[in-house]
C-alpha cells in the first residue's frame, strides 16, 4: 500500500512544527478518525492507524531526528541525494518491488536508522532472504489518562477513593476473537493471516497492524453482536485508588498494568491519574500547614476570650485570645496540619474582628458610655 505522503503530511503539519503543534494535530485527527466514533468506516480505521504511526515517530525527539535524516537522504522520494545512482545491472532502493531495510546496506548504516525508527526487530515480519524467522513483537497496551476529583480533606489526610474509568476491554461474549459464539474464524484476505500490512511510500515500506482484522490475522464469519466483530468493547472499569496523605492539586500517580490491554499479547498499559483537589469553604493549604480564618466580636478582641476552633482532623482545639487582639492576628496550633513523610505541619488561625452592623438600644447605650469613658465623644 502506498500513500504518497510522509508523516508530516499525514498529520498536516510543517516539518518545522513544534512538539505541541504535532500533539495538537494528532489529537484532533485521532478524535476524528477513532474507531469508536466510526464503527463501520474501514477508511477511518485505516486513517486512524496511519495517524497513530506518524505521531509515534514525530512525537519522539530521537526518532524524529533520525526520520528527518532519512528524508534528507531522499528515502521518501525514491532516490538518495548523497548515495549516487545505482550502477548498471543492479537495482537501487525502490527500483521495482518493495523496499527492504537490507537495501540500505550501501548507505552507510542508514538501514539501522530505519530499523530504530520503526522498531523493526519488534514489529516487522520476516524479510525475504533473511536467515531464520523473526518473532512478531508483543507491544505494550496503551496508557490511559484520567482526572480524579477528590475533597480537600481526602487530599490532606489520605484514604481510598473509588473511580470508574472508561477503558477498552476484551469482549467477554466472544473472548476477544470478534466472532459470534459457536461460529468460525477465517484467515484475513487483506493481510493473508499475518496480522500486518505493508505501509509504503514510493518503494519504501514498513509493516503495521492490519486494519481489516485489527492485527489478529483472522476475521469472523459471523461477527459478535456485543462488540460488532472488533473483539473489544468500551466500558467502565471500577478501580479503588489509595490517595496518599498530603496529595497536592495536579499531583500525578501511575498505576502499572491498569491501562488498555495489548492486542498482541504484550503487557497492558498503565493508568495515569491526575488529582484535582476541590476547594474548602473554611480551610486553605500552604505546604503542610492548614490555614483558617475565624471571626470574633469586638468584646472578645478587646477583653480577651477563649474560642474553640475545628481542625482538619475533625477535632476542636481551645484557642486563647489575649486582650487587645487586632484583626489579622495569627495564632499557630502545633501539630494540627498535614502529615507527610514523617513531617507534620501546623494549623494557622487568623482572627477577623467583626463590628456589628446594628445595635440594640441597650448595646448602643453601653457603647456610648464606653466612648465617654475613653474620651472618644466630644
Amino acid at each position: 500500500m502506498s500513500t504518497g505522503k510522509d508523516f508530516y503530511k499525514v498529520l498536516g503539519v510543517s516539518e518545522k512544527a513544534s512538539a505541541d503543534e504535532i500533539k495538537k494535530a494528532y489529537r484532533g485527527l485521532a478524535k476524528r478518525y477513532h474507531p469508536d466514533a466510526n464503527p463501520d468506516d474501514e477508511a477511518a480505521h485505516e486513517r486512524f492507524k496511519e495517524v497513530g504511526e506518524a505521531y509515534g515517530v514525530l512525537s519522539d525527539a530521537e526518532k524524529r531526528k533520525k526520520y528527518d535524516q532519512m528524508r534528507r537522504f531522499g528515502a521518501f522520494t525514491g532516490a538518495g541525494r548523497s548515495g549516487g545512482r545505482p550502477s548498471s545491472g543492479s537495482a537501487g532502493p525502490g527500483a521495482g518491488g518493495s523496499f527492504s531495510f537490507d537495501d540500505l546496506s550501501n548507505f552507510g548504516g542508514l538501514g539501522d536508522i530505519f530499523s530504530s525508527i520503526f522498531d523493526r526487530g519488534g514489529r516487522q515480519g520476516p524479510t525475504p532472504g533473511a536467515q531464520g524467522p523473526k518473532r512478531k513483537g508483543r507491544r505494550k497496551g496503551s496508557d490511559v489518562e484520567y482526572v480524579v476529583d477528590i475533597s480537600f480533606e481526602k487530599a490532606a489526610l489520605g484514604g481510598k477513593v473509588t473511580i470508574n474509568v472508561p477503558i477498552t476491554e476484551e469482549c467477554a461474549t466472544c473472548g476477544g476473537s470478534g466472532a459470534k459464539p459457536g461460529t468460525d474464524l477465517r484467515v484475513c484476505t487483506e493481510c493473508s493471516g499475518s496480522g500486518t500490512v505493508s505501509f509504503g511510500q514510493q518503494g519504501f515500506a514498513v509493516n503495521r497492524p492490519c486494519p481489516a482484522c485489527v492485527g489478529r490475522g483472522m476475521i469472523p464469519d459471523s461477527p459478535c453482536a456485543s462488540c460488532a466483530g472488533r473483539g473489544q468493547v468500551r466500558q467502565e472499569r471500577r478501580i479503588s485508588v489509595n490517595v496518599p496523605s498530603g496529595t497536592e492539586d495536579g499531583q500525578k500517580m501511575r498505576l502499572t498494568g491498569q491501562g488498555e490491554r495489548s492486542t498482541s499479547g504484550g503487557a497492558p498499559g498503565d493508568l495515569l491519574l491526575t488529582f484535582r483537589v476541590k476547594e474548602h469553604r473554611f480551610f486553605r493549604r500552604k505546604g503542610l500547614d492548614i490555614h483558617a480564618r475565624v471571626p470574633i466580636n469586638i468584646v472578645q478582641a478587646a477583653l480577651g476570650s477563649k474560642i474553640k476552633v475545628r481542625t482538619i482532623h475533625g477535632n476542636r482545639v481551645v484557642l486563647r485570645i489575649p486582650p487587645g487582639t487586632q484583626t489579622g492576628t495569627k495564632f499557630r496550633v502545633r501539630g494540627q496540619g498535614i502529615e507527610k513523610a514523617e513531617r507534620r505541619g501546623d494549623q494557622i488561625v487568623e482572627v477577623d474582628v467583626q463590628v456589628p452592623e446594628e445595635l440594640s438600644a441597650e448595646e448602643r447605650d453601653a457603647m456610648e458610655k464606653f466612648a465617654d469613658t475613653v474620651g472618644l465623644r466630644h
